[in-house]
């Protein structure tokens, strides 16, 4: 596991918390309570603040309207899609409600409206197998064909593991190709930095985001200030998303 890993799973508000409850322990045993004191509520205070929906409102709608969501149609044409592998939340419609594949908003879907809008006649894939089987650009492939894209209109890009590694082996692709104006489909969340990626690259994406799933649910008994398990786990998403900013930032990704 590589530095960058460790520390976004270290952020993840419960892992954060439990490992500050842990060191806690072992200052509160050699006797340095007051340090152990502000150990446990700095534990307390980051799952709190994590596991109330109104802080996933701002901090994860902060970047998912950097690039605010355009339906297909109000989008200009492009010469290619590009497609980003991964997911944000499961693809699920909203954070906040339960999980339900068939109402999930995967960003092929986004692609293929966004060919059968006529934005573009050619769709790039990009995403390497995470596990050493299948990879992502290869799934992502089929279930654009499923969608009604045709098969001759698909290029699939199989090296990239990462956001960054996305623009680079895109870019390789997209060069071959003589394409410079394309659409970029991604979540709404991870947008910002994808755009930050690619413009490195020395290319200007038109952003085409997936729709936003940091949103108020119609549920008239929805709170904004009650502790909800859903928002804490789908906060893990947002905050390795800035964390993932802040590393591109400093490495020169982005």
């Amino acid at each position: 596991m590589s530095l960058s890993e460790f520390l976004a799973n270290l952020v993840i508000p419960l892992n954060l918390s439990i490992t500050l409850l842990l060191l806690a322990s072992i200052l509160f045993i050699i006797r340095w309570r007051k340090s152990a004191t502000l150990l446990v509520l700095g534990a307390l205070a980051w799952v709190v603040f994590w596991s109330l929906p109104t802080s996933s409102l701002w901090a994860g709608g902060l970047l998912e309207q950097r690039y605010a969501y355009t339906p297909p149609a109000a989008l200009p044409t492009a010469q290619a899609i590009v497609v980003l592998g991964g997911n944000t939340a499961n693809s699920r419609q909203n954070w906040f409600e339960e999980y339900d594949r068939r109402s999930t908003i995967p960003r092929t879907e986004t692609a293929a409206k966004l060919y059968k809008a006529g934005r573009a006649p050619l769709v790039i894939v990009s995403g390497a197998a995470l596990d050493g089987g299948v990879s992502e650009a290869s799934m992502m492939a089929a279930a654009l064909e499923r969608d009604g894209v045709p098969g001759n209109a698909i290029i699939q890009e199989n090296r990239s593991l990462t956001t960054h590694q996305n623009a680079v082996y895109s870019a390789l692709v997209l060069r071959q190709h003589g394409i410079q104006r394309f659409l970029l489909v991604t979540s709404a969340l991870h947008m910002p930095r994808a755009m930050a990626s690619f413009q490195k690259q020395g290319f200007s994406p038109i952003p085409a985001a997936s729709p936003p799933q940091i949103v108020v649910p119609e549920d008239p008994a929805f709170s904004f200030w009650l502790p909800d398990l859903r928002a804490l786990q789908a906060s893990r998403s947002i905050v390795k998303e800035y964390l993932g900013i802040l590393v591109y930032w400093l490495r020169g990704w982005a």
